[in-house]
This record gives C-alpha cells, sequence and structure tokens, in this order.
C-alpha cells in the first residue's frame, strides 16, 4: 500500500491532453488537461489534492477518514486531500482518472473512451 506523486505523475501523463505545470507562487506542479488543474503535490511529499464532487468528497471521507480529508482552499468545492502512505494505488488511480474525465473536455474523454 502506498502511492508516489511520481507514481501518480506518470499515470496522468498517460491520459490525453495532460501535463504537469510549475506554479512557482505555489511553489509546487500542478497536474491538468489543457490549462484546467485537477491535482496537486510536491514531489516527495506525502500528501496531494485530486478534484472531486461533493458528493464523492463526503463519501471519500467517510469510508476512509484515515486517507482522505477536506483539500485546504479548495475543500469547499469538493477537493479531497490524500494521504499517499495510506492509499490503495488502484483506489487512487481510479480518483485521478475521474478527476481528469470531470475536468477535461468532453470531446477528449469522448476519444480516450473510444480508444480505451
Amino acid at each position: 500500500m502506498g502511492v508516489t506523486y511520481e507514481q501518480v505523475r506518470g499515470w496522468v501523463l498517460e491520459l490525453p491532453g495532460t501535463g504537469e505545470v510549475m506554479v512557482e507562487e505555489w511553489g509546487h506542479p500542478t497536474l491538468r488537461v489543457g490549462d484546467k488543474m485537477f491535482a496537486s503535490g510536491t514531489p516527495g511529499s506525502t500528501v496531494m489534492t485530486v478534484k472531486a464532487s461533493k458528493e464523492e468528497q463526503a463519501a471519500l471521507l467517510a469510508a476512509a477518514p484515515e486517507v482522505y480529508s477536506v483539500a485546504a482552499y479548495v475543500g469547499r468545492f469538493g477537493w479531497v486531500q490524500v494521504a499517499l502512505d495510506r492509499v490503495e494505488a488502484d483506489e487512487l488511480r481510479e480518483l485521478v482518472v475521474e478527476a481528469w474525465r470531470r475536468t477535461a473536455p468532453k470531446k477528449l474523454v469522448k476519444q480516450y473512451d473510444a480508444g480505451a
């Protein structure tokens, strides 16, 4: 059990239209599709934040409060903070792909689904 930011970055960069963008003001990179952020973290850190719906956020916090918490600043929009050292890789990968899906243009998601 446990995942690294580098593993997550690898998963993200396999998705169409994605990239890692360093935000100097924040001091860490963000993971984006186009110019829209859907995940954020720091290489070497044990936590990262991932975009989720408010309903998904509530379900994750209820099911695994030792893994998920409300993300600082953007938690009111559904984002979750994930304890990377406590999460299962498959579970986090699914969450990240869903975050990409809710952020990516519909056409890109459709193309991805057709090829997946």
